[in-house]
């Protein structure tokens, strides 16, 4: 038997199974936490939109209707909060001393190596315009389709495949310049 679908499994948290919604948490805390992280550019008030975003989750469950993937109704809520931050405060740069340590080997040349490719990764998502960033990082973190992402953002398909194409591009370009 296949694994629970995310949906099925908020229809059960919706029921009162509070294993089905720490179920759905250990699947979708690192993506979304990234996708968040990776929009707001500050730690702080990352973490204060994911608890918020889980908090709306909690609060929404005698609500929820199984219309659309669950992904897509939990990124809906994190792109309506970030909206909702970047009203308030706008946008900031990232730290990238903060970033993951990159592991490669005993090589200490190599491991220089990755983490420089990892801060020009980042410098290059920061450099992305919202939409272009945001596009690109639903469908990285979340692994959402083109769809998925027009589903979130509230646009047409098109604007988000030209959203994603445009980042993709962007990146490589950024990549291959280093």
């Amino acid at each position: 038997m296949g694994e629970i679908t995310d949906e099925a499994l908020m229809l059960a948290y919706r029921g009162g199974d509070a294993r089905a919604f720490e179920t759905l948490y250990r699947r979708h805390r690192g993506p979304l936490f990234r996708f968040i992280l990776r929009s707001l550019k500050q730690r702080a008030a990352a973490e204060e939109l994911f608890q918020e975003a889980w908090m709306r989750v909690v609060e929404a469950r005698r609500r929820y209707e199984a219309q659309a993937r669950f992904t897509t109704w939990l990124y809906t809520i994190a792109h309506n909060l970030l909206v909702d931050h970047w009203r308030r405060k706008g946008l900031t740069l990232v730290d990238l001393d903060s970033a993951p340590e990159v592991q490669s080997a005993d090589n200490p040349a190599r491991q220089a190596e990755a983490r420089e490719a990892l801060h020009r990764l980042l410098r290059a998502i920061d450099a992305l315009p919202p939409a272009q960033r945001e596009a690109f990082l639903l469908h990285e973190e979340a692994g959402m389709s083109v769809a998925d992402i027009a589903a979130v953002t509230k646009t047409g398909e098109e604007a988000a495949k030209s959203r994603l194409r445009y980042a993709m591009a962007k990146l490589k370009a950024a990549l291959d310049d280093g």
